[in-house]
């Protein structure tokens, strides 16, 4: 039975909460080529933001010959742009919401590019790591911004095609990373090729900020937030998250097990949070309105989005790890590998955009199905000790789970944000996608863990470890497919009970 419920138009679910920051009315711009243009350059951004998670992985061996950077320094170069990058996606989506969506998307995207190029120009692993800080903290300015736009701009199907297209750059980028890098690598040498994975967002990063703030929508008469922006919320998200970052990005450079007590100290500062946005809200606007909460369909969706990152981010580090590591595959030719699930991932993304509206949470059901088969099938084709390319024989069933991903992010994403306000749009995206990032490293931490106990106790049986670390991945991805369940059945009981 389809689910027409799961998607509806914001404007069918009043925002009673803070009325003063809300605008008497919010349309989209009638000026159509505007607004898909507007998109064009908020996708271009995001997907050069998100390209940087995943491309620099397959740099480290060229940073480390042309620096002679330590471990503990190329893994801040890897950790610490995920780091910064979910410390400010909330406070940065409220800074949007409040301030404007085209000052804070600009700023960022200039940030973004300078930074870059600091990064491309450092002469030394300090340097390199600072630029990467604060690479990533201008990441999480400009993504939040895009989500925000797409609920201002687009209604209905619209929205559901506009998160499509997002959908399907969140999975490319996260996939073609390690192709695109190891390209680029080739092209620039083995020791200073690593410089052109940032000296190529420069030029991308100009036109974007020079069209960004030519075609994306000022913020709107009246609009104008003059409510302070929780400075107290800012610094308890900032502290909790860092607690429950830190543990996992540094999970090989720590070896005492007392960087696991961070985790529930974190837990115990985002709590602290919660108490404080609840009284803080009662007269002014808070950092994260907790109420949003009460929507099954954000709530849900945050769910599903944690978890699914937790399996779906690790799968790429651990096969590149076994094909380079293990198997002594080329940097390109681990890349090329990835390909087809990035390919299923786009063409799925945009299809999944275009049916959400139709079918709601079963389609990321359906989705979640076809990851788990098509993952299922990798471990098969590599049962015992195979023989020959491993690329070829993952190509079909890294597709089909590209395919289901593709089914996954983006109707998910366009559900989960279906009944929030657009004036709490930024900031809801923002802590949507600070989930996504703690789930990622959350996974990678685990999965990472296994694949590597996996292997000191197989004593280099790199294909053993793959399967059983890929295994753990998959149910990972399982619990998001229970959680899509529930949804799935809560709402027939409801349109069983109507």
């Amino acid at each position: 039975m389809p689910d027409h419920r799961s998607v509806r138009d914001h404007r069918s679910v009043p925002d009673r909460r803070h009325t003063p920051d809300r605008p008497s009315v919010v349309t989209p711009p009638t000026d159509d080529r505007r607004r898909w243009r507007a998109l064009g350059v908020g996708l271009v951004a995001a997907f050069m933001t998100l390209l940087d998670v995943s491309i620099v992985n397959v740099a480290i061996p060229s940073m480390d010959r042309s620096l002679q950077a330590s471990p503990s320094d190329l893994q801040w170069v890897l950790s610490g742009y995920a780091l910064t990058f979910g410390l400010v996606l909330v406070p940065a989506g409220r800074f949007g919401d409040a301030r404007g969506r085209r000052n804070a998307f600009v700023l960022g995207v200039a940030l973004f590019t300078v930074t870059s190029a600091l990064a491309g120009l450092a002469q030394s692993p300090t340097w390199l790591v600072a630029a990467r800080l604060l690479q990533g903290a201008a990441a999480g300015v400009v993504n939040p911004q895009v989500t925000g736009l797409i609920q201002q701009l687009f209604r209905g199907a619209e929205r559901g095609r506009a998160f499509g297209l997002l959908g399907a750059v969140i999975g490319i980028s996260t996939a073609v990373g390690p192709l695109l890098g190891g390209l680029l690598i080739q092209l620039g040498g083995e020791d200073h090729g690593w410089r052109w994975v940032f000296f190529v967002n420069v030029p991308v990063g100009v036109v974007a900020v020079l069209l960004g703030w030519r075609l994306l929508p000022t913020r709107a008469a009246g609009r104008l937030d003059r409510h302070r922006l929780d400075p107290v919320g800012v610094l308890l998200l900032g502290v909790g998250v860092t607690l429950l970052l830190l543990p996992l990005v540094q999970r090989e450079q720590w070896p005492s097990p007392w960087k696991w007590a961070l985790i529930p100290a974190g837990l115990v500062v985002l709590v602290a949070f919660g108490l404080w946005e609840r009284c803080f809200g009662r007269t002014r606007t808070p950092l994260f309105d907790l109420a949003l909460f009460r929507l099954r369909s954000y709530t849900i969706g945050a769910v599903i989005a944690l978890i699914y990152f937790g399996g779906f981010t690790a799968i790429f580090f651990i096969f590149t790890l076994y094909l380079q590591n293990g198997l002594g595959y080329r940097a390109l030719t681990a890349g090329l590998a990835i390909t087809p699930f990035a390919l299923g991932s786009a063409l799925a993304a945009a299809l999944g955009g275009r049916l959400v509206n139709r079918y709601g949470r079963p389609l990321v059901a359906i989705g979640l199905v076809l990851v788990l088969v098509g993952l299922g099938g990798v471990v098969f084709v590599l049962r015992g000790d195979p023989h020959g390319a491993i690329p070829l024989l993952t190509a079909l069933p890294l597709l089909l789970a590209g395919l289901g991903s593709g089914l996954v992010i983006t109707p998910n994403q366009t559900l989960t944000l279906s009944e929030v306000p657009v004036p709490q749009a930024g900031s809801a995206a923002g802590m949507l996608q600070t989930g996504q990032r703690i789930g990622s490293a959350a996974g990678i931490a685990a999965v990472g863990a296994l694949f590597f106990s996996s292997l000191a106790g197989t004593g280099d049986q790199w294909s053993t470890a793959f399967r059983h670390s890929l295994l753990l991945a998959m149910g990972i991805v399982t619990l998001a497919l229970v959680a899509a369940a529930v949804d799935i059945a809560l709402n027939h009981r409801a349109a069983h009970r109507h």
